[in-house]
């Protein structure tokens, strides 16, 4: 029988949710569908997903001296790789698995139509994030020499148990079920996220000891709170597919050596089936930066080094490929290559440890994938686009010499890639140069590539490499940084993971770079639904920069972005209020507008058609986030100057303080007034009549909903016009946030007239102030008939961040501008909105730092229940 079941007979070897597989029952399956298979040695293709099936599938390819085809069936491209894969190297036999168990096993000739290497085992891709039918050939000697090395330095035996956290046509995801096949241990098969619940109770049902994943992987495990100490039987993680963050590396193993975790840094390729080099455990601490030592078997050395000791990282060993395939000719070849010429420039340092410095081939890695950034020209080309290519900060800069072209590379490249647009930028060059002896220069390309800024690429882009990256996955993981909801799926939406209008901004940000142009109903579509909507879009429109802000020539369009209304409005509306209150700009109003503002977004996210629990829970979580960190603040400015009366710091000045006229106690009457009409919300909502009501008819309710504000501030300023602070309490307020709602709810051209009408007739006269009136009135007018606001690309950003910041702007604001109001009221302005970005700044980190906390998950979930 094969070296892979080295397992004895009684030991179990896979585990998935469902039940467990011995040993014993293994090689059974294992002979039965080698039977299948047939007797003669043949081509075949096997879909991988991550289950016993193809697991089994695999085994019996190796059992019966296959040749394999390991291709992923996970991403929603595998289809057009499959069957290109097929139009190429035309295999004997395809082989997948059926959701009701068992092979789907098509052969397509009744002997093999190849001439095989008696020594060829697997065939993996190592290219095929660019869509290259190229492919690595692995001998079986290669797969277990590699399997045996791994087991071997990280010290498995029958009493581990691994997971396929990676997909297993991807060479580290197959390096984790073989190296533990070889030392007889167990291997938990799901195909669930490492931050999904599923995936840490069939953990810890089977014991799991080791956890591998790529740096995208520990970002996602932060993301969710994961604690090494909370799953027992846990002993080690190994990280590899890119290089970590040398900071990261010491963080996890700081965390992990807390509870007797060890973590392995691993360095590898497909040509070396996967493991080169791994620094042990001890070292993660002190040397993060390193890759370590060769494994068992091999050796590493450093090519024609420079006075530096730097150069070409070479290594040698009998896991080294046999060699590419670009043909199904090349299947017949033997051995080519004794060793591997990394292209990777790396030196060894006195404690006999190798490091890498840097890269000598035209390949960059993107998400953990191998881009080769001559094929990314050659794509172009072949689709009309002449182009450089050459690596930028967080991706890929195009030089192009046609705005036309410019605008249409991140596409193609998207496209044939599955990498995010985002990550391909491109400038407009007056030439593509060429050297004296006819070579790309590419130069000037790369000296503007110094120049950019880096890429704001999402946090929650890709999971693994070895998958193609998704815009789903991009999307849905997206959701699970900036919502705090690591459990997302891709049919979550950002309402149905209780989006509100604090993080609405973030996302909305994030999500243009992820696909481009929002659709207006976004927050109610799922990941997946946005994904098809962006794949049916043209090419977005990257900006050109020289590093500066400005077009690389004269020939590019100045690029533009949509902001949504809600989001203009928040940022236009905190400069309004700074700049009038530090003497710059003497425009009121703007606080009035932000109202209007808090009920729209409350119509559009929490309140969103979804059952009443969820509405609620919404609703109680928007009233916090404006709660908790405003009176957090004002309380410490009451402790640090005794400003503030205890009913201010409460937001409960309006209820319990003087109301005979203004004083300093009035400042925050905006959140307090916002408090009080989320909490009405929730008390109307919580009656069952109401809810079904509104869920039958939304603008009906919401209209009866204002008219009924409406006569409440009348009644209670007793006439039209407000006087002293009855302009800043709830019931003079009221119908604003109503106002608001309806806004959003309106869905016909009547509609909006009629709101238009009860805007102007409710804002006149109301204030006192014609022009602070006015002001009041044109924002009501753009949130009811405007959905988008076509900006700058520059200014969209920077709206994007005053909106998303505008809550603690307004709370530090105060604090600021007096000092300087008089003489420099410009300084007074910029300070005041500066301050509160940096507030933001840190409370955003410190939230995401506490919702790692145990507790904090504790509390979610019991916020869920």
């Amino acid at each position: 029988m094969h070296e892979l079941l080295a397992g004895a007979d009684h030991d179990i070897a896979l585990v998935d949710a469902s039940r467990s597989v011995s040993y014993a029952e293994l090689r059974e399956r294992v002979i039965e569908r080698a039977a299948e298979l047939g007797c003669g040695r043949r081509l075949l293709m096997l879909s991988c997903r991550r289950d016993v099936e193809t697991v089994v599938s695999l085994l019996a390819a190796l059992v019966g001296r296959h040749a394999v085809i390991l291709l992923g069936d996970e991403e929603p491209t595998s289809e057009q790789w499959r069957r290109r894969l097929i139009e190429t190297y035309d295999p004997d036999t395809v082989v997948g698995s059926r959701a009701d168990a068992g092979a789907s096993i098509e052969h397509r000739r009744g002997a093999s139509g190849h001439d095989l290497h008696p020594e060829l085992a697997l065939l993996l891709s190592t290219s095929g994030s660019t869509g290259s039918p190229k492919l690595v050939r692995l001998s079986g000697t290669n797969v277990i020499s590699n399997a045996r090395a791994i087991a071997d330095y990280l010290e498995l035996g029958p009493e581990d148990c691994g997971a396929t956290t990676l997909p297993l046509h991807y060479c580290y995801g197959l390096s984790i079920l073989t190296s533990h096949l070889v030392a007889g241990a167990r291997v938990l098969v799901t195909a669930s996220s490492v931050i999904q619940p599923e995936f840490r109770r069939d953990a810890a049902r089977a014991g799991v000891s080791s956890i591998a994943g790529v740096p995208h992987t520990f970002d996602l495990l932060s993301a969710s709170g994961f604690d090494p100490a909370g799953l027992p039987s846990l002993r080690l993680m190994t990280q590899a597919g890119g290089r970590m963050d040398p900071e990261r590396v010491r963080e996890w193993a700081r965390r992990g050596a807390e509870c007797g975790v060890s973590l392995v840094v691993m360095y590898g390729a497909t040509e070396a089936t996967a493991r080169m080099a791994y620094l042990p455990a001890p070292l993660a601490m002190s040397r993060p930066g390193a890759i370590g030592i060769a494994i068992p078997g091999g050796a590493l050395r450093i090519d024609d080094p420079d006075d530096a000791g730097e150069g070409e990282l070479v290594y040698s060993g009998p896991n080294v490929m046999m060699g590419y395939a670009e043909t199904p000719e090349d299947l017949a070849r033997g051995h080519e290559a004794r060793e591997l010429r990394t292209g990777d420039l790396a030196r060894r340092t006195a404690d006999g440890l190798f490091e890498i410095v840097g890269r000598m081939s035209r390949f960059v890695k993107i998400f953990g994938l191998r881009l080769d950034l001559d094929r990314l020209e050659r794509i172009l080309a072949a689709e009309g686009v002449p182009a450089y290519a050459v690596e930028s900060a967080g991706g890929v800069l195009i030089g192009t010499t046609c705005a036309e072209d410019a605008d249409r590379a991140p596409g193609i490249l998207s496209a044939a890639t599955g990498i995010p647009r985002a990550c391909f930028r491109h400038v407009v060059l007056d030439q593509l140069a060429v050297t004296s002896s006819g070579k790309a220069d590419r130069q000037e390309l790369r000296r503007l590539s110094d120049r950019l800024p880096g890429a704001e690429l999402p946090v929650e882009g890709p999971t693994t490499p070895g998958e193609q990256v998704t815009t789903v996955e991009a999307v849905r993981s997206m959701y699970a940084v900036v919502l705090e909801r690591p459990e997302a799926s891709e049919r979550d939406s950002f309402v149905s993971l209780d989006g509100d209008s604090l993080s609405f901004v973030e996302a909305a940000h994030r999500l243009e770079r992820i696909i481009g142009d929002l659709p207006a109903q976004w927050p109610s579509l799922s990941a997946r639904e946005l994904a098809e909507h962006a794949a049916a879009l043209p090419a977005p429109r990257i900006p050109s920069s020289d590093g500066a802000g400005r077009p690389a020539t004269g020939r590019g369009r100045r690029p533009r972005a949509s902001v949504e209304t809600a989001v203009a409005l928040r940022a236009v509306c905190i400069i309004l209020i700074v700049g009038t209150h530090a003497n710059l700009l003497g425009l009121q109003g703007g606080a009035h507008l932000l109202l209007a503002v808090l009920g729209y977004n409350l119509a559009r996210f929490p309140l969103a058609p979804r059952p009443r629990g969820a509405r609620l829970r919404g609703l109680a979580r928007s009233a916090l986030l404006i709660a908790v960190p405003s009176m957090l603040w004002i309380g410490g400015v009451s402790l640090v100057t005794a400003r503030y009366d205890l009913s201010t710091v409460l937001l409960l000045n309006s209820v319990l303080g003087d109301d005979s006229a203004w004083s300093e106690q009035w400042r925050f009457w905006f959140l307090e007034a916002a408090l009080g009409a989320i909490i009405l919300a929730g008390a109307a909502l919580s009656i069952r009549l109401i809810d079904r009501a509104e869920r039958r008819s939304p603008f009906l309710v919401v209209s009866i909903a204002l008219a009924l504000a409406l006569l409440i501030r009348v009644v209670d300023n007793q006439g039209v016009l407000a006087e002293g602070v009855a302009r800043y309490t709830l019931p003079g307020v009221l119908w604003l946030v109503v106002l608001g709602a309806a806004a959003e709810r309106a869905g016909t051209r009547a509609q909006r007239i009629g709101l238009s009408l009860v805007a102007v007739a409710g804002t006149a006269g109301f204030l006192g102030d014609p022009l602070r009136e006015a002001v009041v009135i044109a924002g009501l007018l753009v949130l009811i008939w405007v959905r988008a606001v076509p900006v700058p690309r520059a200014a969209a950003a920077a709206m994007s961040a005053l909106a998303a910041a505008s809550l603690f702007i307004y709370l530090v604001h105060w604090e600021i501008y007096p000092a300087w109001e008089d003489d420099a009221p410009v300084f007074a302005t910029v300070a005041s909105i500066a301050g509160g970005l940096l507030v933001f700044a840190v409370w955003r980190r410190l939230r995401r730092t506490a919702a790692r906390l145990p507790s904090a998950r504790i509390g979610r979930r019991r916020l869920a229940t």
